[in-house]
């Protein structure tokens, strides 16, 4: 198995940043790809980057695409997402996720070890 542990959200105000980090221990090596998801009260879950272990590419969501930054540390099995100009559409609980194939990178339903989740607020 593999265990996700997330940190960093909180509140900030709209124009700001925050950094979230997300820690993989256990069978690490079965893991292909991270990335990072949010849920809002009453919407789907919805894609926000992807970073993958081997070549470390990554992958964005359309509506977070030149304020966020995904980056990785292999050797510390963590990766971390860099978000700036925060607005209030981006406050939602958001979740780590790791996925052992390379398929389905932009796809919740692609990610089998999943965060406990970490409220970001982004006040207007």
């Amino acid at each position: 198995q593999v265990q996700l542990v997330e940190s960093g959200g909180g509140l900030v105000q709209a124009g700001g940043s925050l950094r979230l980090s997300c820690a993989a221990s256990g069978r690490t090596f079965r893991i292909y790809a991270m990335g990072w998801f949010r849920q809002a009260p009453g919407k789907e879950r919805e894609f926000i980057a992807t970073i993958t272990g081997s070549g470390g590419n990554t992958y964005y969501g359309d509506s977070v695409k030149g304020r966020f930054t995904i980056s990785g540390d292999n050797a510390k099995n963590t990766v971390y997402l860099q978000m700036n100009s925060l607005k209030p559409e981006d406050t939602a609980v958001y979740f780590c996720a790791a996925k052992s194939s390379p398929n389905l990178l932009t796809s919740s339903s692609g990610y089998g070890y999943w965060g406990q989740g970490s409220q970001v607020t982004v006040s207007s």
